[in-house]
């Protein structure tokens, strides 16, 4: 089993951005709305590589929304060459996205896959609420990088899986997950 590049994985939302334990992270992916001003804590960062990615926290179209494609999961991996290419283990990576529960715990995701793809699906889950305990990955974008990493369609499997722990774990969940059109993701939990 391959070492993830990075030792140091953080996940956030915007507001968390300010915790003076990340500012020294050595790269960044910020996955933010498309209309949303990029955040002013980055200021005060210490030197960093990152990437910005803009698309919306939907998993069906919705009229002046940006659902989230191929193409960005696609820029995530690339981003992963990049962190593989870099710091090695004594970087550390920081993933935001507006809340830290849905884009940004996809993306992680799919980093650890891309790093570990040896590791099975359900320890990658294990690892990423390890990382994030709220985590509630984007089905859409855990979809597309099953497809794109080769993983036959285990990745969806493990995340229903894990969408099961989670509503067992967070109850709450399955109403705010409804009420926020997620409805089909919480209908997944198995």
């Amino acid at each position: 089993m391959q070492s993830p590049p990075i030792q140091m994985l953080t996940i956030c939302g915007i507001s968390e951005l300010s915790d003076p334990r990340e500012r020294s992270v050595t790269h960044v992916l910020s996955i933010l709305d498309p209309d949303h001003p990029d955040p002013e804590a980055f200021g005060a960062y210490e030197r960093h590589h990152r990437t910005i990615l803009r698309f919306h926290d939907i998993i069906t179209p919705l009229p002046g929304m940006i659902l989230p494609a191929p193409d960005h999961v696609e820029a995530i991996l690339r981003f992963g060459d990049e962190v593989a290419e870099g710091h090695g283990a004594e970087g550390h990576l920081l993933v935001h996205c507006h809340m830290g529960i849905s884009r940004s715990t996809a993306a992680m995701l799919t980093l650890l896959a891309q790093s570990n793809p040896e590791e099975s699906e359900d320890r990658l889950f294990e690892r990423l609420a390890e990382i994030r305990p709220q985590a509630w990955p984007n089905s859409l974008m855990i979809g597309f990088a099953d497809e794109l990493l080769s993983r036959n369609g285990r990745l969806t499997a493990a995340l229903r899986r894990h969408y099961g722990r989670q509503l067992e774990r967070l109850p709450n969940y399955t109403q705010v997950m409804r009420d926020l059109g997620r409805g089909r993701e919480v209908d997944m939990a198995a």
